[in-house]
C-alpha cells in the first residue's frame, strides 16, 4: 500500500506521523508494516478480526425507535500506540484525580468542608440529580465511593492530553478493551513480535482484588457477585464477561435477598449463601425499591439498609454519580488543590457553566463555535457541535439553555488527535479518544492503556459506538524500544 496517501490533516495532531509525515519516535515499525502491506492484505486481516468478533459473540446493544438491536462490536485492526514515558505521566494524573474525587464525595456526604469553605458552590450539589440524601453520613471503607472509574481523555492540537469527563457511576467498556487485545494478537502477530507491549489482561484479577479489599468480612476469598439488570441491558455482554473472568456469580435482583440480620444472601440450590461484595451494574434509582424507585423490579429490597450497616460492600457506591455531573467536573482541578495540596497533573478542557450569568451570555453569543453538553447525559446524546449544526438546531439549543441553564456546560471545540484507520479504499486519519480504567480500594491500579474509541465517519468527532463509532486496541510501548 502506498502509505504516502496517509498524511497529517491540517490543524490536527496525528499520533503516528509528524507534520513532516515521518513516523513519531518508537512507531517506525508500524509505519513500515503499513507501507509493506497491500490494501487487500489489510482487508483480509480486518475480515478475520470481524469473523472472530462474530464467533466470540462480542456485541453491544443499540436502542433505536423502541427496539433493542444487537450489533457486532466495531473494531479497527490498526492499533493506537502510546509511549510508556507519556503513559506513566497519564497514570499519575489519573490516580491523583480519582483520589481527589473520592475525597470530595466523602466530604459532601459528611463534613461538607469544601462547601463551607466556598470552594465549590453548595447549590451545585443540591441541584444535581445524582446527589443522594440517602447517602449522607456514610463513610465507605478507605473513603472510596468510586472503586471503578473510566475517565475519558482527548489529545488536543498541541499534543496535550486533556480529561474530557469522568465516569463514576457504572463505567463500561473494559470488556471490549480486553477483547480488542485478544483479537489484535490473532490478526497482527508480527507486530507483537516487533514491539514490547505492556499487558492488560490482568484487569479481571485486579478488579477482583479491588472488590475483595472492600469486603466487610476479612476472608481470603469473599463472596463477590456481579449484579446485572439482565440480558436486555446494552452492556450485558460486559457483565457476563467480567463475572466469568473473575469467577464471580452473575445475578439479577430476584437472585438476592436481605435477611432479618440485614445481611445480603444469594439464593442457591443448597439454600441461602451470604454475599460480601456486589459489583453493581444497575443505576442508583433501581437499586433498592425501599429507598429509591418503588416500582423497580431490578434491585434488591433492603440493600441500602444492609450497605449502611456495613454488612455488604457496593461498588460503585450509591451516590458516587454526583461526581459524574459535568458541572462538578469543572471543579475537579480545585478539588485536587483543596484536598491534596497539589496542582492537577492532567488538565481539564476549559469549560463554561451555563448557570453562571457571564458564562451563559458568552455561550449564547458564541454558541456556533462551541460544543454544548447536557450535564448528566452520556453516550454523546444531546450534544451540540456548533459549526456542524443547522440554524434551527442552534435556535433550539439556545432555548434549552435559557430554560434550564443548570443542565448545560459549553466547551471550545477540541481538535481531537487522529490515528490511521483502515477505511473502505485506503488508510485514513480518524479522530479518537481514550477511556482508561482506574481501580481504587486498598490500593490503586490502572489498566495499561484503555479503550480507544474512534470516529469511523470521516470528519466526525463522535466516537461513541451507539452513534457510529468504533474501537481500537491501545498499545503502551515500553520505552526501551521506543527510541
Amino acid at each position: 500500500m502506498d502509505f504516502k496517501q496517509y498524511t497529517n490533516q491540517s490543524g490536527f495532531y496525528d499520533e503516528l506521523l509528524t507534520p513532516k509525515n515521518r513516523a513519531r519516535p518508537g512507531f517506525t515499525e508500524l509505519t513500515n508494516f503499513l507501507k509493506k502491506s497491500s490494501l487487500k492484505e489489510l482487508k483480509e486481516r480486518q475480515h478475520n478480526a470481524e469473523l472472530a468478533i462474530r464467533t466470540m459473540g462480542i456485541t453491544f446493544t443499540v436502542y433505536s425507535e423502541g427496539e433493542n438491536i444487537d450489533r457486532n462490536w466495531p473494531f479497527d485492526i490498526i492499533p493506537r500506540m502510546i509511549r510508556q514515558k507519556e503513559w506513566e505521566h497519564i497514570e499519575k494524573g489519573l490516580e491523583q484525580r480519582l483520589m481527589a474525587l473520592n475525597l470530595f464525595i466523602t466530604d459532601i456526604y459528611n463534613d461538607e468542608k469544601i462547601l463551607k469553605d466556598k470552594r465549590v458552590p453548595r447549590d451545585l450539589l443540591r441541584s444535581s440529580k445524582d446527589y443522594r440524601k440517602e447517602c449522607e453520613g456514610i463513610k465507605p471503607l478507605y473513603n472510596t465511593w468510586a472503586h471503578i472509574c473510566g475517565s475519558d481523555l482527548v489529545r488536543g492540537g498541541d499534543g496535550t492530553m486533556y480529561v474530557l469527563e469522568d465516569n463514576l457511576r457504572v463505567p463500561s467498556g473494559v470488556s471490549y478493551m480486553l477483547e480488542n487485545r485478544k483479537i489484535s494478537k490473532q490478526v497482527l502477530p508480527e507486530l507483537f513480535e516487533m514491539y514490547d507491549i505492556l499487558p492488560m489482561d490482568d484487569y479481571p484479577t485486579n478488579l477482583f482484588d479491588t472488590l475483595s479489599s472492600i469486603s466487610p468480612r476479612p476472608l481470603d476469598y469473599p463472596e463477590v457477585v456481579v449484579l446485572t439488570p439482565g440480558t436486555y441491558n446494552s452492556a450485558y455482554f460486559e457483565h457476563s464477561f467480567l463475572a466469568q473472568r473473575m469467577g464471580a456469580e452473575l445475578l439479577e435482583g430476584p437472585d438476592l435477598i436481605v435477611g432479618d440480620d440485614d445481611c445480603v444472601y444469594m439464593k442457591t440450590v443448597e439454600g441461602l449463601s451470604r454475599v460480601d461484595v456486589i459489583y453493581r451494574r444497575i443505576d442508583d434509582m433501581f437499586l433498592d425499591p425501599e429507598v429509591f424507585d418503588k416500582n423497580s423490579m431490578l434491585g434488591v429490597p433492603g440493600l441500602m439498609r444492609a450497605w449502611r450497616k456495613g454488612n455488604v460492600a457496593l461498588a460503585n457506591a450509591p451516590g458516587a454519580g454526583v461526581a459524574d455531573d459535568k458541572l462538578v467536573y469543572t471543579y475537579v482541578p480545585e478539588m485536587i488543590r483543596y484536598y491534596l495540596g497539589e496542582e492537577p497533573i492532567l488538565p481539564n478542557v476549559p469549560s463554561f457553566i451555563c448557570s453562571n450569568d457571564l458564562h451563559r451570555q458568552h455561550v449564547l453569543t458564541n454558541i456556533e463555535n462551541l460544543v454544548v453538553k447536557p450535564a448528566n447525559e452520556s453516550g454523546g446524546y444531546g450534544m451540540y457541535i456548533g459549526p456542524r449544526e443547522s440554524k434551527r438546531r442552534t435556535a433550539e439549543m439556545k432555548r434549552l439553555i435559557k430554560a434550564n441553564p443548570r443542565n448545560y456546560i459549553a466547551q471550545p471545540i477540541i481538535d481531537l488527535s487522529t490515528v490511521p484507520t483502515l477505511c473502505e479504499n485506503a488508510i485514513e486519519a480518524r479522530h479518537v479518544d481514550l477511556r482508561p480504567f482506574i481501580l481504587q480500594g486498598n490500593k490503586t491500579t490502572i489498566s495499561a492503556g484503555g479503550l480507544t474509541r474512534v470516529a469511523l465517519v470521516k470528519g466526525s468527532l463522535i466516537v461513541n459506538s451507539s452513534q457510529g463509532g468504533g474501537s481500537k486496541d491501545t498499545w503502551i510501548i515500553a520505552d526501551r524500544q521506543a527510541t
